[in-house]
């Protein structure tokens, strides 16, 4: 029986992981960027741009969503440490995706390089 650990090790292999010296360049060059952790860590801090679709939701949403129909556009996915968007890149290949890739370390070693992270605004009720 197989575990978290080899199912993300199995997606490693057949994924593209951008080093994290070259996430920020992907990142730009990136048609979308998808969050794949959930609301709560979206909201204490994500990538600029990000658009959070958590990893248990991806296949629905993509499967829904007009926006994310075009399987030709560039995407980057991240999560905390890999794992997560490591699967959901995978998931997003075998949809037919074409351009997916994962960023190497997730967002903790994004955050730990001392990367930009965007909060969303509280509102002011001051």
């Amino acid at each position: 029986m197989k575990s978290a650990q080899d199912l993300v090790a199995e997606a490693k292999a057949s994924v593209v992981e951008v080093p994290l010296e070259q996430a920020e360049s992907a990142v730009t060059a990136a048609d979308v960027l998808i969050d794949v952790r959930e609301g709560n860590e979206f909201r204490e801090g994500h990538l600029a741009g990000a658009v959070n679709i958590p990893r248990g939701l991806l296949e629905f949403i993509l499967s829904t969503d007009e926006a994310l129909q075009d399987r030709s556009r560039s995407v980057v996915l991240y999560c905390k440490s890999s794992g997560r968007a490591a699967l959901a890149a995978k998931t997003m290949q075998e949809m037919g995706y074409l351009h997916v890739s994962s960023i190497e370390g997730g967002f903790d070693a994004w955050k730990n390089a001392g990367k930009p992270v965007a909060r969303p605004q509280e509102p002011d009720f001051g």
